[in-house]
């Protein structure tokens, strides 16, 4: 088994490098997936509104009120994580023990690769990159959210400099499809080479 993590500040295009490595049919982990598991979790849910009262609402999340809430309150927003974290821990684990004797390539998409500490777990760090105004301008139109917004959620996240300076390949996500393909192929190829030498 090779372990590829792929990563990148939020807009940097890290998911869109993952589609494409999964439209090339190979196996890619969607942490954000799951996240988005565990709030239709009841325990999950229970737990969540004793921490925050009013986070959940006619037993469904209320993400919009939670994210104003832990994006302006560092203490807050370590609650959460501290809630969050464990349970993507264990489905890690999970994925490396049912692959471990594998011989192929497994990518993971996870944007917290570094502050969660998963980069030890990895065989290779793949860092998306964008210049910072179109990472800005693509959060803010893809999740109908302020300026003002934006640099609070990317304020709390690890920079994308500091990412950059831990990864072991760095692909600008501002290019055409095609050209990120092509990129990934050569990504793979040379690990695919590692996988039969």
């Amino acid at each position: 088994m090779i372990f590829v993590a792929i990563t990148g500040s939020i807009g940097c295009g890290k998911t869109t490098l993952a589609k494409i490595v999964s439209k090339m049919g190979y196996t890619v982990f969607d942490v954000d997936g799951w996240v988005r598991r565990i709030y239709f979790d009841r325990l999950f849910l229970d737990t969540l509104n004793n921490v925050f009262p009013g986070a959940v609402r006619e037993g469904v999340a209320d993400k919009r009120y939670l994210r104003n809430l832990v994006f302006n309150d560092q203490q807050k927003l370590k609650q959460l994580e501290n809630l969050i974290h464990p349970f993507l821990k264990e489905n890690l684990k999970n994925v490396i023990r049912k692959n471990a004797y594998k011989n192929d390539v497994f990518f993971i998409d996870v944007a917290l690769l570094f502050e969660m500490g998963w980069d030890k777990y990895c065989d290779l760090v793949i860092v998306a990159d964008v210049d910072y105004e179109i990472q800005k301008k693509r959060v803010m139109k893809r999740d109908n959210v302020s300026s003002e917004d934006f640099e609070r959620i990317n304020n709390v996240q690890m920079s994308n400099e500091k990412k950059k300076e831990k990864a072991d390949i760095v692909i600008d996500t501002n290019q055409n499809e095609n050209k990120l393909k092509l990129e990934m192929i050569n990504v793979v190829l040379g690990l695919e080479g590692f996988l039969y030498d």
